[in-house]
């Protein structure tokens, strides 16, 4: 958790993530490679709800990325030609893939862009060394693509990922606590 205050971690595991999104009622895949020859795991869910000859008019598009530790590396979406209600405000069943995510990710702060996701508005909100982005395609009125990850940028944010990176712990003899490291990414968000 202190880690977190001065440079962002992922809280949650990629089949974590997708798990989450399937318990919701959202088709996601299972958390697999993305090819033969690729380190990179994925889950995924796709739904086109209309489309023409040539594209899809009306689609929601949500991609949870990762490694084949389960490390996430950043979830991406694209929605088309979004269902709104009469205000204009996204529907219930899409919003909800966002909160799902902004809520596993366990960053508070970041629930405060729900807002502008829900109205179709841009933001992108960047602390700590992770960012969200949610914004209109240029060139387009009606589509949106979201981005959730980390970046560290300032030198400070590169040297706490490097002092905090579980690559630098040393291995423990001890079964409970190496238990209690392994449970903690499907842990919930502390209280």
């Amino acid at each position: 958790e202190w880690a977190s205050q001065f440079l962002r971690m992922w809280r949650v595991s990629g089949p974590n993530m997708c798990g989450a999104l399937r318990g919701a009622g959202i088709e996601m895949s299972d958390w697999k490679a993305a090819s033969m020859r690729n380190r990179s795991y994925e889950c995924y869910f796709q739904r086109i709800y209309e489309r023409d000859e040539v594209r899809p008019l009306s689609s929601t598009f949500v991609k949870v990325r990762g490694n084949e530790t389960g490390d996430v590396v950043d979830i991406r979406a694209k929605i088309i030609g979004p269902a709104t209600d009469a205000k204009g405000h996204l529907a219930p069943a899409v919003l909800r893939i966002f909160e799902i995510i902004v809520k596993q990710a366990c960053w508070r702060d970041f629930e405060d862009t729900l807002a502008s996701i829900q109205n179709l508005r841009n933001v992108e909100y960047e602390r700590f060394g992770s960012y969200l982005s949610f914004t209109r395609e240029a060139g387009s009125e009606n589509n949106f693509n979201f981005v959730l990850g980390l970046k560290a940028t300032s030198d400070s944010q590169v040297r706490t990922k490097t002092y905090f990176s579980p690559e630098r712990w040393l291995a423990t003899t001890d079964p409970r606590l190496t238990d209690s490291l392994g449970t903690s990414l499907s842990a919930s968000c502390a209280q």
